[in-house]
Parts: C-alpha cells; sequence; structure tokens
C-alpha cells in the first residue's frame, strides 16, 4: 500500500458541525477565502504522488473509508490549494468537480492534528 496523499488538520473552523448533517466536510489551505474559512477543516497544501481514483482508501485517523468517486478538479484544487470536499454519501458518480466521494459509513470525528492520507491499494 502506498500513500499518495497525507496532510494533518491544524485548525478547525468555527462551522464545521453545520455540515456534519448533510453528510461532507471541506478542507482548505491558508488562501480559503474569508466567507469560506469557518467552514473548513484548514490544512497545509501538500503534493500528491499518484493519481487519486476509486478504489482508494481514504483515511482520516484511524477511520478508513473506500473512495468511490472522484470529482475531476478535485486533485487539482487538493495539491493547489488544499482544497476538497469529502462527501460520506457513496455516490459512483461525481456530481460536484471538486469532490472526492466515499462509502456510505459515519463521518469521522476531526481535531486538530488529526491526519488525513489517501492510500493507494
Amino acid at each position: 500500500m502506498k500513500v499518495i496523499y497525507e496532510n494533518k488538520v491544524k485548525a478547525l473552523g468555527s462551522c464545521v458541525s453545520e455540515f456534519q448533517d448533510a453528510g461532507f466536510f471541506i478542507l482548505f489551505g491558508d488562501s480559503a477565502p474569508e466567507e469560506l474559512r469557518d467552514y473548513c477543516y484548514s490544512v497545509d497544501v501538500q503534493p500528491i504522488n499518484g493519481t487519486i481514483a476509486a478504489g482508494q482508501i481514504l483515511k482520516v485517523g484511524a477511520n478508513e473509508y473506500r473512495i468511490t468517486a472522484v470529482g475531476e478538479e478535485a486533485p487539482v484544487t487538493l495539491a493547489g490549494l488544499g482544497h476538497c470536499t469529502v462527501n460520506f454519501s457513496g455516490q459512483a458518480e461525481a456530481e460536484m468537480l471538486g469532490t472526492i466521494y466515499v462509502e456510505n459509513k459515519p463521518m469521522p470525528e476531526v481535531a486538530v492534528g488529526t491526519v488525513i492520507q489517501i492510500i493507494e491499494a
């Protein structure tokens, strides 16, 4: 197994829990627009060492989720801005270009210091 992306949450926006019921969360680097910053988990911009694809594993802390679909812009914005939405709906088709979809399981608890990885199986 190869880790193709790894990051660590460095701050939580004051409103991140508002998206919990909707089943998604947003990652963003330091360039997050002011109007979005409160809704994001803040991360550093990190490179992607490979291609993000369905069938890989998104690991959030100790929780693992199979990736079911990847919006075509998600790897671009993740690598360039630290920005990506992670949707826990299990959809097999990417509706939103900047979103990585994972299997429909309960969302993880995310805190400052939580490590996020994408693992190539």
